[in-house]
């Protein structure tokens, strides 16, 4: 099961899920664009011709004819752009997996975790003695949490529950299944 049965909170599920993928999609999608922009970079930077001061015109010719042979000794060798495709992987890499690794530790946990506890809870309903458990792990809730779910007070539920009250324990049991989100009725 990977999304409640309320339609409210399967909404909010939903609404969460295409914006994890949404995240993951332009981050991508950013890591794309700066390889690409980092390759560019790399491949058309050209040293301009500027005039160095303190210097005679004839000195900088001489000092760019230098710059010159060192681009075309670079464009020679055949690992010349190697480091600059292997900076642009890296920050691509990088641009990618550090806000997608966040999304990962904050979201997915949480959502593993309500997948988890709607299936163990859906199994439990099916029983008789899982309802009573349900109905124990509702009684452990705030009082302001039952007191919305149920008309009967805390002190009722609590000896309810103690005394094996049929009613009282569907109706804890049913408290819990809606805090997860699922339907209340028996499987």
């Amino acid at each position: 099961m990977w999304y409640a049965q309320q339609p409210g909170r399967r909404a909010r599920q939903i609404i969460g899920d295409g914006a994890a993928l949404l995240w993951i999609a332009l981050w991508a999608g950013a890591a794309v664009v700066a390889h690409r922009l980092i390759n560019l970079a790399a491949r058309s930077a050209p040293h301009p011709r500027t005039r160095l001061p303190l210097l005679g015109p004839r000195m900088t010719g001489t000092l760019h004819d230098v710059a010159r042979a060192g681009d075309r000794l670079a464009d020679a060798a055949p690992t010349g752009q190697a480091p600059l495709q292997a900076l642009a992987v890296l920050a691509a890499v990088a641009l990618f997996v550090v806000p997608v690794g966040l999304l990962f530790a904050l979201w997915l946990p949480r959502r593993i975790r309500w997948t988890r506890q709607a299936a163990a809870a859906r199994e439990l309903a099916a029983t008789e003695d899982g309802r009573e458990l349900l109905a124990l792990r509702a009684l452990v809730r705030p009082l302001d949490e039952l007191a919305r779910f149920t008309d009967a007070g805390p002190g009722r539920l609590a000896e309810g529950w103690r005394e094996a009250d049929p009613a009282v324990l569907e109706a804890l049991a049913d408290v819990e299944l809606r805090h997860l989100g699922l339907s209340t009725s028996r499987s």
